[in-house]
């Protein structure tokens, strides 16, 4: 199910008493649909995340480790402005439906107390966040401000009176009593009446006409939307394979449990990581991927095409023949002439058609085919070498793609740098400073042994971590012959189970992480090491092994150390 009506009832039965009371201390915006509010209370913090994603608009409490970026946007100055510091009051949802107030009071700068809204709307496509006066419902500002022409139904931008969009409410099914449910049982059948209720999804008119057709009762209908006064955390997958979160586990509906939470916010928060994360990758590493993209395709058409001149080079005996033949035959040769057949003493004399330009002799016709034959075999060298460095920046990018893949969205400053750095991308104008490389920026897995396995997302990283951080007798994994993480075990005699588990996380954080099938080599760290002048990430090593194994996400991420990253500010 979606953050429809009901399962935002439920989120808020958590909410209200974690947050309200709360003060607000901290406010940014991490990315250009998301905002983080840190609240305070009872000198615990509770880190609120509101999403107006039009893929996946969603407000939970988070503990995920979100990168505040080093400049504001304008939203976020006005909200620190009004309400950084403010208490919050209430929290109340518009009947059933996705929209979600939060009543902060505070003081101006006169010292007088004002309140003021923050109003959540997850409604898809045209989610906002907005902040407006409650006294006279004047909007302060907003998250996305959208011009008249576009959304005709009421003004929404700065200075504009707040109002509500145009709401199709339906009936309260958490309110509805006995006699109104017989009344309305009376007259019409169960699909109907789950079309009437207001606050759900198609997931959750499905289930609840199951529980109506099994049992026409006020009892059975009861049931159904008491479940969202006693929310959990149920994570199911369809037949496909796709994920999806509820907060009662559904029995009518061809889904199948994959886990559980008594917590629906930890539930949400651990539904969500992995593709908020991707999203938010994706945000920050746009101009990134274009580049990579663009190389990539410049680099195939560029490999076609020497491929096609190194064929046409290493098939260039036919000039040489020509040239000979014509050389032997040059009686038979008359000036003027475009074409002429003679004889092939190589196919047993079959006559070959030897085009000729008529501007030129007999003799300056046959050297012209042994200049063209010279041309294309003293080119061969040159095209295998041109086709070596295009097939090595192929497989370069494809490195920085899976260095995208594998990131968390503070790792694309570096990866960013790296690209600055070998040419592929301008310098900005406000050079930044790069962060060292520790191993916060690193993902740390601790093994069924206990033994610990450090992975590195980039290119910087991996050979920050092969070539500085790993001790020469822990053992180094990578994926074989294809772009990956360095991945080192900290541990000079590995078990059988050790190396099998760190190769499985090698597997996993590579380009071949959903095959079946992966040869991963290992190797002492010893024994890598980095050719001169060889672009980020680029090692050759010796005397390695292998391994072959399927990597299964579940079982690998289940064993990664949490909360490594520290938050910037």
């Amino acid at each position: 199910m979606a953050f429809d009506g009901l399962f935002i009832h439920s989120l808020l039965k958590d909410l209200v008493p974690t947050l309200v009371g709360g003060r607000l201390s901290k406010i940014y915006q991490p990315f250009d649909q998301d905002l983080v509010l840190i609240f305070r209370k009872d000198r615990k913090n509770y880190q609120f995340l509101i999403s107006a994603n039009a893929q996946y608009p969603r407000m939970y409490l988070t503990k995920q480790n979100i990168a505040n970026p080093d400049k504001a946007p304008i939203f976020v100055m006005v909200l620190r402005k009004y309400l950084e510091g403010s208490v919050l009051q209430s929290i109340e949802q518009v009947g059933l439906g996705r929209i979600v107030n939060f009543h902060f009071s505070n003081r101006n700068e006169l010292g007088d107390q004002v309140k003021l809204v923050l109003s959540v709307e997850l409604m898809g496509r045209h989610s906002n966040v907005i902040l407006y006066n409650q006294e006279d419902n004047h909007i302060i500002d907003l998250l996305k401000r959208i011009n008249p022409d576009e959304n005709r139904a009421r003004v929404l931008l700065p200075k504009a009176k707040y109002e509500l969009p145009p709401l199709k409410p339906g009936l309260n099914g958490l309110t509805l009593s006995e006699s109104e449910f017989k009344q309305l049982s009376s007259e019409s059948q169960p699909n109907e009446i789950a079309q009437k209720m207001d606050g759900l999804d198609k997931d959750d008119r499905t289930e609840l006409l199951g529980y109506l057709e099994d049992d026409y009762t006020y009892s059975s209908f009861k049931t159904f939307f008491n479940q969202f006064d006693n929310p959990r955390a149920f994570i199911l997958k369809t037949p496909r394979n796709k994920r999806k979160i509820f907060c009662y586990l559904p029995y009518h509906l061809d889904l199948e449990k994959e886990s559980s939470n008594p917590d629906l916010n930890a539930g949400l928060d651990e539904f969500y990581e992995y593709q908020a994360t991707r999203d938010w990758v994706k945000q920050r590493a746009g101009q990134v991927e274009r580049v990579v993209k663009n190389e990539q395709k410049k680099l195939t058409k560029k490999v076609k095409k020497l491929e096609k001149q190194l064929d046409l080079a290493e098939n260039s005996e036919g000039y040489r023949i020509k040239g000979e033949i014509l050389n032997a035959n040059l009686a038979q040769v008359k000036p003027g002439m475009t074409k002429v057949s003679l004889p092939n003493y190589y196919e047993n004399n079959a006559p070959l058609e030897i085009k000729l330009d008529p501007a030129l002799s007999p003799a300056r016709n046959a050297q012209k085919y042994f200049t063209r034959y010279k041309k294309l075999r003293d080119s061969i060298k040159h095209i295998n070498e041109q086709l070596r460095i295009a097939k090595d920046d192929i497989r370069y990018f494809d490195s920085i793609q899976t260095a995208i893949d594998n990131a968390d969205p503070q790792d694309i400053d570096q990866i960013t740098d790296e690209l600055i750095n070998q040419g592929y991308l301008r310098k900005q104008k406000k050079n930044k400073r790069r962060k060292k490389i520790t191993e916060r920026n690193l993902n740390e897995f601790k093994l069924s042994s206990g033994k610990h396995v450090l992975v590195g997302k980039n290119n910087y990283q991996n050979d920050w971590l092969t070539l500085k951080k790993a001790n020469k007798s822990d053992y180094w994994f990578h994926v074989k012959n294809m772009p990956g993480s360095h991945v080192i075990l900290r541990d000079d005699q590995p078990t059988d189970q050790d190396i099998k588990e760190a190769a499985e996380i090698a597997a996993y954080f590579s380009k071949a992480k959903n095959s079946a099938h992966v040869q991963v080599d290992y190797v002492q760290d010893k024994r890598v090491k980095k050719p001169n002048g060889a672009k980020p990430g680029f090692v050759i090593y010796t005397g390695q092994n292998s391994i072959e194994v399927t990597p299964e996400e579940k079982e690998i991420m289940n064993k990664k150390l949490k909360n490594k990253n520290h938050r910037t500010s």
